[in-house]
């Protein structure tokens, strides 16, 4: 595989209403397989509506497409401070979404838009960038262990259901 390069742009407002709906949709999907859809739903829009009160404009966020050399747009990321500090102590950034559009996957893709989102985040000077992958997503995994980016911490979950009374 060719080591691809990506520039990345930010969204026109049409790109962005159409990443917002794709992101929400991934985290309904997510979230579906643990609580009923309409409130994932409520959940999802309620993350963007938290995170990005100002939608594309929200300051210190960057919301960008990533085109190729040929100028196509191969997939889109956003990127902004790490919501788990302080906003006046923030010396990391936080992936909060990357998507290779189907077309170009498994192409190299990922790799060329994590290493540009790296180089945008130590350009704003943050010193390092997080990330959060849903833990049945080895595909993503994978990408992320290629290019150097090890599990800081881990969350798991089993569904339990009490088992009926059969002494009633």
């Amino acid at each position: 595989m060719d080591t691809q390069k990506v520039t990345l742009r930010k969204m026109t407002p049409s790109e962005y209403d159409a990443a917002t709906e794709h992101r929400e949709a991934e985290t309904v999907r997510e979230l579906g397989k643990f609580m009923p859809e309409e409130l994932a739903r409520e959940r999802a829009h309620q993350g963007t509506a938290r995170f990005l009160p100002d939608g594309l404009a929200t300051t210190s966020h960057h919301l960008v497409v990533a085109e190729n050399g040929s100028g196509e747009v191969v997939g889109n990321a956003w990127i902004g401070p790490d919501s788990r500090q302080a906003a006046d102590t923030a010396s990391s950034a936080w992936l909060y979404d990357i998507n290779v559009f189907p077309a170009f996957r498994r192409c190299g893709y990922g790799s060329a838009i994590l290493s540009a989102a790296e180089e945008l985040v130590a350009r704003e000077g943050w010193a390092s960038l997080g990330l959060n992958v849903f833990g049945d997503n080895e595909a993503a995994i994978a990408l992320y262990h290629r290019n150097g980016y090890d599990v800081e911490s881990m969350s798991l979950r089993k569904s339990v259901q009490q088992a009926p009374d059969t002494n009633s």
